[in-house]
C-alpha cells in the first residue's frame, strides 16, 4: 500500500477535543523544553532530531511519560519519540525528563495519526507503543478508539520489517476490540503474553488493578501473512 494510499481514507479522532487546562506552570515547562525536546515540522529526520542513527520507537497517548522515560532510560542505545495532544500532561513530561537527565526522548504535542501521516517514513520505527489509551466504552464512541484497520494499516507500513506494535489495556472490551481488529488485519503475528519489566506501574494501570481489573498486554509484529495465535510470552 502508498503513502497516498493510506492518505485516503477518512479517519475519527481518537481522544477529547479538549487538550486539558495550561496553567502558568504548564506554560512555563512547555516554553522551556519543548524548543529542545520538541521535533520539527515536515518529515521527520531522526538523525538530526537525536544526533545518531539508532532503532526508534514511538509511544502513542504518553500522557505524563512515564513510561516512555522509563524504557528511555532502561533502553539507551534506542530512541524514544513519545507523542501526546494533552498539553499538562506533555508539560509534566517535559520537566520528569530534563529532571531525569534522559538524551534520548523527544516529544511531540499534537495528534498521532498526523505525525504517522505526514511526517514519519515508511519502515522507520522499531516499534510502536500503546498504553492505556481510551477505551470510549460506549457503543456510540465506539469509533472512536484508535485502534482501526486504517491505523493498523498506517503503523504496520512505518514499521521497520520484523517491527512490533505493543498494546495494553486495563479494559476487557477494548482488549477484545484490538485482537479482533488485528485478527481482522491479518498482517501481524499477535502474542498476549506478560508485562514487560520495563514498564512502571503507573498512572491508568495503577488505577485500573486498584479497582481489581486485570491488564492485557498484546504484542503484534508486523508480518506479510500472520497466523494469530495466544498465550506466548513478550
Amino acid at each position: 500500500m502508498t503513502r497516498t494510499d493510506l492518505d485516503r481514507p477518512t479517519w475519527v479522532r481518537s481522544y477529547a477535543g479538549r487538550h486539558g487546562r495550561r496553567s502558568a506552570l504548564t506554560d512555563e515547562r512547555l516554553a522551556r523544553f519543548l524548543p529542545v525536546r520538541g521535533i520539527p515540522d515536515g518529515p521527520l529526520d531522526p538523525v538530526a532530531v537525536f544526533g545518531r542513527a539508532a532503532p526508534l520507537v514511538l509511544e502513542i497517548g504518553c500522557g505524563h511519560g512515564a513510561a516512555a522515560i522509563a524504557y528511555a532510560v532502561a533502553h539507551p542505545g534506542q530512541d524514544v519519540l513519545a507523542v501526546d495532544v494533552h498539553q499538562p500532561g506533555v508539560a509534566r513530561m517535559l520537566a520528569a525528563a530534563d529532571a531525569t537527565g534522559v538524551e534520548n526522548l523527544r516529544v511531540h504535542l499534537g495528534d498521532a495519526v498526523r505525525l504517522l501521516t505526514d511526517q514519519v517514513a515508511p519502515s522507520s520505527l522499531a516499534a510502536v507503543h500503546l498504553f492505556f489509551p481510551d477505551p470510549w466504552p460506549k457503543v456510540k464512541h465506539a469509533k472512536r478508539r484508535f485502534v482501526t484497520a486504517h491505523t493498523l494499516q498506517l503503523v504496520q507500513d512505518r514499521l521497520v520489517p520484523g517491527g512490533h506494535l505493543l498494546v495494553a489495556t486495563d479494559q476487557g472490551r477494548y482488549a477484545a476490540h484490538v485482537l479482533a481488529e488485528l485478527a481482522r488485519h491479518g498482517g501481524y503475528d499477535v502474542v498476549v503474553g506478560e508485562r514487560p519489566a520495563w514498564r512502571p506501574t503507573d498512572g491508568f494501570e495503577a488505577k485500573g488493578l486498584a479497582a481489581g481489573r486485570s491488564i492485557t498486554e498484546i504484542r503484534a509484529t508486523a508480518v506479510t501473512e500472520a497466523p494469530f495465535r495466544r498465550g506466548s510470552r513478550i
